[in-house]
């Protein structure tokens, strides 16, 4: 995912928590936090969507891993 594409997120207050998902509409990916429902939500969308774009290079790294014996 680059900065372009975008996301979607999410926000569920449960209790003391908050519960910020970020969603990647291309591959449906998500990426999930819990935070202080007292931090602003820029710094939550921050770290939902920082988790996400992890989790994407992750996924693309391991695709491209060819080595014999390795199971993805």
């Amino acid at each position: 995912m680059t900065k372009n594409q975008g996301y979607i997120v999410e926000f569920i207050q449960t209790g003391g928590h908050l519960k910020v998902t970020a969603v990647d509409p291309e591959t449906g990916t998500e990426a999930t936090i819990i935070g202080d429902p007292n931090a602003s939500r820029q710094e939550l969308t921050d770290l939902a969507a920082r988790k996400l774009v992890y989790i994407l290079n992750k996924s693309e790294a391991a695709d491209q891993d060819n080595r014999p014996g390795i199971i993805v």
